[in-house]
């Protein structure tokens, strides 16, 4: 479980039973020591591929460049447990999720020995900001399944989520260039599940910015914005609709790989979840654009050229 200390600085604690009904302290697993916001929500902690892993969702965090924005967000800790003393040692550090909707995951460990985690698909700072006629409030993530490779946390898709997908349409070779607006045909869709990978002309002459524009109509869209030289991946909901003021952008860095970038970008009527390079860092945002805006267009400053296969989901 977690809580504070006196100071209202968080720490997870634990807990054992021999009989699942009466509990007995056994020991502080960690303690926060002001790094990670005040209090922890939330905590997970499981074996993943020879490490321990301890997920929490501190409250109140203070921005660390794009690694841990403002605000109350999810912490991945990566090290080892020591059983004889219940006390966890944190080697590695990381954003779980670089979106703006992503809250309080907990995971689960399937009967042939995956790690599959879901989060609460919403962000505190702005949960009650919905209209009174919608008939649902809030929303959780797709099922996850975990690895670690390098010492990092990697996230993909389930493979039962990869059997849905059907009526697969692609292009290859598609140039995006000069900052016009390219729709493909077969390319739109509110339910739609779409990989694509994108690199420069050549090494010589890359490209400044990349964008794919989704759940957009003439006036609405929300954005996957990408700028090869500083490496930054941006989500970007301005435009989706909102009346409300409040975090519309989010940002993180990935893998310098000379301009070319893999992407999957699920959307689900009112959310997308972007997974860039397999999965190395995960975006999830949410919008309430109407769902009649189904267009999804590429704009890049510079020229790309794009291979995309979208799919249909069941």
């Amino acid at each position: 479980m977690v809580n504070c200390d006196k100071n209202g600085d968080g720490r997870t604690v634990l807990f054992e039973s021999k009989d699942g009904f009466s509990w007995n302290f056994k020991s502080i697993l960690t303690q926060n020591n002001g790094k990670f916001g005040k209090m922890w929500e939330c905590p997970d902690l499981f074996e993943l591929d020879g490490k321990a892993v301890l997920i929490v969702s501190p409250m109140e965090m203070e921005a660390e460049g794009l690694e841990y924005p403002n605000g109350h967000g999810v912490v991945c800790q990566i090290g080892t447990y020591d059983d004889e003393t219940g006390t966890f040692t944190c080697e590695h550090a990381q954003s779980v999720d670089y979106g703006i909707d992503f809250y309080a995951p907990q995971s689960t460990q399937t009967p042939d020995g995956r790690r599959v985690m879901i989060g609460w698909m919403q962000n505190w700072a702005f949960v009650n900001q919905h209209a009174e006629t919608e008939p649902w409030f809030g929303q959780m993530t797709l099922p996850r399944e975990l690895s670690i490779v390098d010492g990092k946390l990697i996230q993909r898709p389930t493979k039962e989520f990869d059997a849905l997908r059907k009526n697969p349409v692609s292009h290859n070779g598609v140039c995006v260039s000069d900052l016009e607006a390219v729709k493909l045909e077969g390319i739109e869709g509110r339910v739609a599940d779409v990989e694509l990978t994108i690199e420069p002309k050549s090494k010589e002459d890359s490209y400044y910015m990349f964008e794919m524009r989704f759940a957009q109509d003439d006036k609405h869209y929300t954005a996957l914005r990408y700028r090869p030289h500083e490496s930054e991946l941006e989500i970007d909901r301005s435009y989706s609709d909102s009346r409300i003021a409040m975090i519309h952008k989010r940002s993180c860095k990935v893998k310098d790989n000379g301009g070319k970038l893999k992407l999957r970008v699920v959307i689900d009527r009112f959310s997308a979840e972007v997974f860039a390079n397999d999965g190395e860092q995960v975006m999830s945002v949410t919008f309430t654009t109407d769902t009649a805006a189904k267009e999804i267009s590429f704009v890049a400053d510079g020229t790309v050229y794009m291979d995309i296969v979208k799919y249909d989901i069941e």
